[in-house]
């Protein structure tokens, strides 16, 4: 059955759409941390959907909500009052902290960068932005042109001036034998000398974790002190929070709290988890910031009644029960976990990550060079194992991506790093 969808995928759909395994596999269902093919076979999902099952496959409270709001009106745009919209974006307004927000919803992650990039250029009246090195944000068109991995960006024409900036990496590049202050030094002085050779940028736009080039992360603090430099110049400072919000790395409810020092960001960008597989993105900024489009605009589908019914039933689940706090407790027993497997596995350079959102390094024993084909290959047998995780990288790296939803158990952490021991000692 796999072989037929297979070729009938290949006949109708793009030779770039990627898929995972040798026989690519079909999810008919899940529940809870499970999914299942369809064979039968059952697999304890530690990628979620590329990080969007964020509470819990087939959640009660999320199901309820969208077939009781579908059995009313699925949708109307944004042309008409909408009351779940209003209420949801009420409820991110006060938790993005950011003060006198306005809130805009998207159907993505890419349409919310895509629409900051729009709100910072436009209100600074400038088409250049700061990016980091390793960075992804999204496959339209402007978002692709300030991504800064060579591997997601198939074009090199833009709309914008992209200049990129040291930082997003930790462990690799050219200052990675320094210590963190050191290291958060040396950044603000390569941004301080990149600034002085260009115009006004409009904005630095950042993952606080680097999502698909392998959850890297500069020290805490990195974006704060950019952030003072960047203030004393009016460039605005997006937070591309895709894929660190909503509590996911456990000591923060958004990625840019360990870097808070200087204040929130002027804008912060959202998606993913929030709608626990429902299409919902978005944008936080300030009003002054969010007003300062002088043309009518509308989204079709961004905040439709049905997403925002479940995105708001799903926000309550995550704040009613802690799931901040589960992913801190559960993620750190993780990681600890991962880290003594990978000491007696010679091919595991590092695990990294916070909360639930972590990551294991592969190359070639003794080097720094990456092995693709060894991350391939764990991938495989984790799946024969029953366990589902997912592949990142940027620049000369392979990477095991771990993102389960947020209420994993402990049980469930140790079955996953089990199957996950097994499958990096048979590299």
């Amino acid at each position: 059955m796999n072989r037929d969808l297979f070729a009938r995928h290949r006949a109708v759909l793009p030779d770039w759409l990627a898929l995972y395994y040798e026989d690519p596999l079909e999810i008919t269902h899940g529940e809870g941390r499970h999914v299942w093919d369809t064979a039968g076979n059952k697999y304890l999902d530690f990628f979620g959907g590329i990080l969007t099952t964020m509470t819990a496959h087939a959640l009660p409270e999320v199901t309820k909500a969208v077939a009781e709001q579908a059995g009313r009106i699925i949708h109307s745009s944004t042309l008409y009052l909408n009351r779940p919209m209003v209420e949801l974006a009420e409820r991110v307004a006060q938790l993005s902290g950011i003060p006198d927000a306005r809130v805009f919803f998207t159907t993505s992650g890419t349409e919310a960068n895509d629409t900051a990039l729009l709100l910072a250029t436009a209100h600074r009246r400038s088409n250049t932005i700061l990016a980091m090195r390793n960075s992804y944000h999204g496959r339209s068109f402007s978002s692709v042109g300030i991504t800064g991995n060579r591997g997601w960006s198939p074009t090199s024409l833009s709309p914008l001036q992209t200049l990129y900036v040291h930082g997003g990496v930790r462990t690799r590049g050219p200052y990675a034998h320094l210590d963190d202050r050191e290291f958060i030094d040396a950044c603000v002085a390569d941004l301080l000398d990149l600034l002085g050779h260009t115009r006004a940028p409009a904005a630095l736009i950042a993952e606080p974790v680097q999502g698909v080039g392998g959850f890297t992360s500069p020290p805490d603090g990195l974006y704060a002190a950019f952030r003072e430099v960047l203030h004393e110049r009016g460039i605005l400072w997006i937070a591309d929070e895709v894929q660190t919000g909503w509590g996911r790395t456990g000591e923060h409810f958004w990625g840019w709290q360990a870097h808070g020092r200087s204040g929130p960001p002027d804008i912060v960008t959202f998606a993913k988890g929030i709608g626990n597989g429902m299409s919902v993105g978005g944008v936080v900024a300030r009003a002054e910031i969010m007003n300062s489009l002088d043309a009518n605009s509308i989204s079709t589908f961004g905040g439709t009644q049905v997403t925002m019914a479940a995105a708001l039933a799903n926000l309550n689940h995550l704040l009613e029960h802690d799931l901040q706090g589960n992913a801190r407790r559960v993620g750190g027993l993780l990681i600890e976990r991962l880290r003594a497997i990978a000491a007696q596995v010679p091919h595991v350079r590092e695990v990294r990550g916070r909360g639930l959102m972590i990551a294991v390094e592969l190359t070639r024993p003794g080097t720094d060079e990456a092995a693709p084909e060894a991350a391939s290959a764990v991938l495989e047998e984790a799946r024969a194992g029953g366990l589902l995780v997912g592949k990142g990288g940027g620049h000369s790296t392979s990477v095991l991506r771990i993102a389960p939803p947020m209420s994993l158990t402990v049980a469930e952490a140790e079955e996953g790093a089990a199957i996950l021991e097994r499958a990096l000692r048979s590299i």
